[in-house]
């Protein structure tokens, strides 16, 4: 799964990076090291023209909720944040169906995090973090689906855009972390799946080797449990030491 992540791309940065329209307007965007479901999040989207449905699709930046709200929602907050899709059945779940055949996109970032149960003492468990990112810190890109919901409320605000991501089972050095992880979507499969002419791929929602083959695992602070920590600190090396002399 993948509940918080981190990520220090500004709109136009990634824009000029992907050649793409920055369509996230005048809201500032500061790096965010935990970020949590049903806060912003930067993904990128291929659509063409509202003005000229003939023209050429183009990616496009667009700032959107974490946690899918499905267009027939009748409201928001009665039930937990759909942040994540499981890749095997996301083409027949009614919340994600209609999201995966016309509204895919990418959600990038720097890395994720994951808990272990560990011992701890007097007996007792705890959950530890770690983080998971390219060892030669490179961005990822995960791949999503997104919606549009409209208030019934209020039927004249704009509409609310929002994602999920997907989700797969764990492969590689992965594996020893937690049995299930995010699904990165490498750059050559970036045009079919972002295609807004296609009805959906399922032969891109399966977790790729090579995708995962650069990603390094480390421990990190248990600092990142709260959302209320959002710095970079976050991502410091954390081997559990402090931890042992607590025990003593």
């Amino acid at each position: 799964m993948c509940g918080r992540y981190a990520t220090t791309v500004d709109p136009a940065t990634l824009a000029a990076e992907l050649d793409a329209l920055d369509e996230t307007g005048d809201a500032e965007i500061v790096p965010e090291y935990n970020v949590a479901p049903t806060t912003g999040v930067l993904t990128v989207v291929a659509r063409h023209d509202r003005e000229d449905p003939e023209s050429a699709a183009r990616r496009r930046i667009r700032r959107m909720r974490w946690g899918l709200v499905p267009s027939f929602a009748k409201e928001i907050g009665k039930s937990a944040p759909l942040f994540n899709a499981r890749s095997e059945s996301v083409a027949t779940k009614p919340s994600f169906a209609q999201s995966l055949r016309y509204k895919r996109c990418l959600v990038p970032m720097d890395g994720w995090y994951e808990w272990q149960v560990e011992p701890a003492a007097g007996g007792k468990t705890r959950k530890v973090p770690y983080f998971m990112s390219q060892g030669d810190g490179s961005r990822i890109y995960m791949a999503g689906l997104w919606a549009v919901w409209h208030d019934p409320r209020t039927p004249d605000e704009p509409p609310l855009l929002s994602t999920t991501i997907l989700t797969a089972d764990s492969i590689a050095q992965l594996s020893n972390v937690h049995h299930r992880m995010p699904l990165i979507m490498p750059p050559e499969r970036w045009d079919d799946w972002l295609d807004p002419d296609s009805l959906g791929h399922p032969d891109l929602i399966v977790p790729s080797t090579e995708a995962v083959a650069g990603i390094e695992v480390r421990r990190v602070s248990d600092k990142v449990n709260s959302v209320r920590n959002k710095g970079p600190e976050l991502l410091e090396p954390d081997d559990g030491s402090g931890d042992q002399l607590a025990f003593l």
